[in-house]
């Protein structure tokens, strides 16, 4: 049986991350937060992209949530999905 995507139908389209990433100019050099830490968004993929787990992420940072991780796919998947639809 094969697996059909639909191409209009996105993971992420439902999660409202706006109340999780935040952009402080004075905070990280305006670089996207996750709220109430100077943790940013890139640094979350970074870690992930080298092999991390979501689980030992948490572990190495408490104040992090397996939600705050989603909202830093969710944000950049958005960015990206944004970056791939301007006209050159």
């Amino acid at each position: 049986m094969a697996l059909i995507l639909n191409p209009d139908w996105h993971y992420f389209d439902d999660m409202d991350y706006s109340k999780i990433i935040t952009i402080e100019p004075d905070k990280r050099s305006g670089k996207p937060c996750i709220r109430g830490t100077r943790m940013t968004v890139i640094d979350v993929l970074e870690y992930l992209a080298g092999g991390m787990t979501s689980e030992e992420l948490i572990e190495e940072f408490p104040d992090l949530t397996l939600e705050d991780i989603h909202a830093c796919l969710a944000f950049a998947a958005d960015r990206e999905r944004k970056l791939a639809i301007l006209p050159l």
